[in-house]
């Protein structure tokens, strides 16, 4: 069989129309899709009926997926470049042509650096044992998601208080009673399922607390918006604690059983009043307290959301971490309405799928970037993706020869796009596996065209949610250009290299059939059905069988983890000083319709796209002399620059400036967002390597800009 369905809708004068059952490819949250083919065309998309919690619904993006399948501004065969990195200059390649090429460079990197020169970068998400297996087979430790600039901070701080990440904790919106929010913007940077349970929650009474320093379509949701200070939420989450605390508001026999290091939290907070945080945050002491009766009184049906996107500042892993211990000062691990505990599907009493990770050879070098060893906060797992271009520009610990970015743009997600490729201008061989001209492909040396998501098929995946379910990408009709799925084109590489063993397969059933053997389910009663729950409902741990895989076997408010890596459990609260003059701390963010940088070519998406505006404060705006819809030019600490219209709102903290991500576009082929805007991350000067230490996360919102009205002869006043 070959590697994608070649003849779907041919070979009969009777109209050919299938169901499939499929994942959305237009942002990372895969949302499970049902897909109308006729004669080998896409007629129609929406959600998966067979989700119940998602039905037919799909977003704006995922809506929009005909019209990215049906254009052709995409990579149409395998490129090889053929100039300078980044100069655009390529000639077109057959597959055998680019596989040998990369081969033979890859082989290079071996030869000189071993396996351990060879590193990895994606999107993350549950199809990694894929690209986890491609570079362990090449001996390599050096596998990394894209978390460093989203959820490491949040992800790093779950495993050092529970012993697992927070991707294990299942927030019980729909059932909970009052819903705290740190800029975790759910009405726009959406994942369908929890907007929609947010929205039912908030129908049914659900009170919401908005915390953020500027006002988003979710805080026109909340009960109550704080517009905190830029970078000051730990200030505040230690003032929560401190009352719950002083007033034994939290739950007592929760707290005895199943927490350690009570005593070090009481320390920690016992000066962090609600007046003195609100010399830090502005949030009125009195606002402080009455939040704190509210949650007691709702406790346990409250949730702190510890957040998504967390590489904000210094001290963001400490804000998910204080979060994550609020809640479990209210009691509600794996209580409805709380935090629930996902579950494996051994606690149902059925089999995983089988790990293709399990087929290679284990690897023991340790990591480039000294994740789970000389920094044990940082989970191997994902990795710490800016220690490894750090090594890019020392080679230490050791050089890194070959950098293989599948789905992962750093050159937009990452800060200092400058910065970032002169560390990739020391590897001997770039390759990029994409679906689009991302930067970061218009700077590799090789770019693979991945099939479309409609196009392909993947591994099966696994989410382990309070009921874990199956999840299928089946492929829905044939390529239009001379692309290849991923798992085929990983096995190539390995087999020029002669690394082939772990991903051995000839057509993607014989690899589903392998994942699937021991599970109970047959491929084609997956295929039937595109999702599969191996529960019939979900059921809790009881109470007092709880486990923490923790060296204490208990909730760590003072860390084992933390204590090995030499950081403190909970360090006082480090003020950062206001923004004077000209200068703002720049604030970025997402609208519903645009996926970080891969959207805004999208035809569809880019006719509704928003205009791209800078949130200013009215009062600093007016001293500057820049009134509403004027231009402006924002400038970072490089050479980088831009104008935008000025949107002038109190919406937005007086310290702060907001802008739209994903704008600013340099790839010529990709001819709707080349040029459009400004963007962010060219603006972030400086900031590759400013992180918080504990988690690893970038320090992103501690960018600071400097914004001047333009001229009439189109220069800064």
């Amino acid at each position: 069989m070959n590697a994608n369905l070649a003849t779907a809708g041919r070979g009969s004068d009777a109209p050919d129309t299938r169901t499939v059952y499929s994942l959305c490819g237009m942002c990372a949250v895969r949302c499970p899709i049902e897909v109308q083919v006729q004669d080998g065309r896409v007629t129609w998309i929406q959600g998966n009926p067979h989700d119940t919690a998602l039905g037919a619904s799909l977003c704006a993006k995922g809506g929009a997926g005909q019209s990215f399948q049906n254009d052709d501004e995409r990579p149409q065969t395998p490129l090889i470049r053929s100039g300078e990195r980044g100069a655009g200059q390529w000639r077109s390649a057959s597959w055998d042509e680019a596989l040998d090429y990369i081969a033979e460079r890859l082989q290079q990197t071996l030869n000189e650096c071993g396996g351990r020169g060879v590193a990895l970068s994606d999107r993350g998400g549950p199809f990694t044992d894929l690209t986890r297996t491609f570079i362990r087979s090449l001996g390599s430790p050096n596998y990394f998601n894209h978390d460093v600039t989203c959820a490491s901070n949040v992800y790093n701080a779950a495993r050092s208080l529970f012993g697992f990440p927070h991707s294990k904790l299942v927030l019980d919106i729909k059932n909970t009673k009052h819903l705290v929010l740190y800029g975790r913007n759910i009405a726009e940077s959406l994942m369908v399922k929890e907007a929609k349970a947010f929205m039912s929650a908030v129908s049914n009474g659900m009170r919401v607390t908005y915390i953020d320093p500027r006002a988003t379509v979710t805080a026109c949701k909340a009960t109550r918006y704080w517009q905190i200070r830029p970078n000051s939420d730990y200030a505040l989450n230690l003032a929560l604690i401190h009352e719950i605390l002083k007033h034994d508001l939290y739950d007592h026999d929760f707290v005895a059983r199943y927490v350690s290091g009570l005593d070090a939290l009481r320390a920690a907070v016992a000066e962090t009043t609600p007046e003195w945080q609100e010399t830090h945050t502005g949030i009125p002491a009195d606002d402080v307290r009455a939040l704190v009766r509210e949650i007691a009184a709702d406790a346990p049906q409250v949730i702190f959301h510890p957040g998504w996107m967390v590489a904000r500042h210094s001290q963001s892993f400490h804000v998910s971490r204080t979060a994550l211990i609020l809640n479990v000062l209210m009691g509600n691990i794996e209580m409805p309405g709380g935090c629930l505990l996902g579950k494996s599907p051994e606690f149902y009493g059925r089999a995983s799928l089988k790990r293709l990770i399990d087929r290679a050879p284990k690897v023991d070098e340790p990591r480039v970037d000294g994740a789970g060893t000389e920094h044990p906060s940082w989970d191997p797992a994902i990795g710490v993706l800016h220690r490894l271009f750090a090594a890019l520009e020392t080679d230490q610990p050791y050089p890194i020869g070959a950098y293989f970015i599948y789905r992962h743009d750093p050159l937009t997600a990452m800060p200092d796009a400058e910065a970032l490729q002169r560390a990739l201008d020391r590897l001997k061989l770039i390759v990029a596996i994409d679906v689009r001209y991302s930067e970061t492909a218009w700077y590799a040396d090789v770019i693979l065209p991945e099939s479309t998501y409609l196009e392909r098929a993947n591994i099966l995946g696994l989410t382990q949610g309070a009921v874990p379910t199956l999840i299928m990408r089946d492929q829905a009709v044939a390529p239009r250009f001379d692309s290849r799925p991923a798992w085929w084109i990983f096995r190539e590489i390995l087999r020029r290299v002669e690394r082939g063993a772990a991903l051995d397969f000839e057509h993607i059933e014989e690899l589903w059939n392998y994942q699937l053997d021991g599970v109970g389910v047959s491929v084609d009663e997956l295929r039937a059905r595109g999702v599969m729950a191996l529960a019939d409902a979900p059921r809790l741990q009881e109470r007092d069988a709880l486990e923490f895989p923790t060296p204490s076997g208990k909730i760590e408010f003072d860390s084992t983890l933390l204590a090995q890596a030499g950081l403190p459990s909970l360090p006082p609260y480090a003020s950062k000083p206001a923004p004077t003059g000209d200068s703002f701390y720049l604030l970025f963010g997402r609208a519903a319709t645009l996926t970080h940088g891969q959207s805004l070519n999208n035809p569809l998406l880019n006719e509704i796209a928003p205009k791209q505006e800078l949130w200013m404060h009215p009062d600093r705006a007016q001293a500057l002399g820049i009134t509403d819809g004027a231009l402006v030019e924002i400038t970072g600490g490089g050479r980088y620059s831009g104008q935008l219209p000025a949107k002038v709102t109190p919406w937005i903290h007086p310290d702060a400036v907001f802008m739209l991500h994903g704008y600013g576009a340099t790839v010529p082929l990709a001819t709707r967002a080349h040029g459009l805007g400004v963007a962010d991350q060219r603006l972030q000067h400086g900031k590759l390597h400013d992180f918080d230490p504990a988690g690893g996360g970038c320090s992103l919102t501690e960018t600071q800009v400097r914004v001047r009205p333009v001229a009439s002869n189109g220069g800064a006043a």
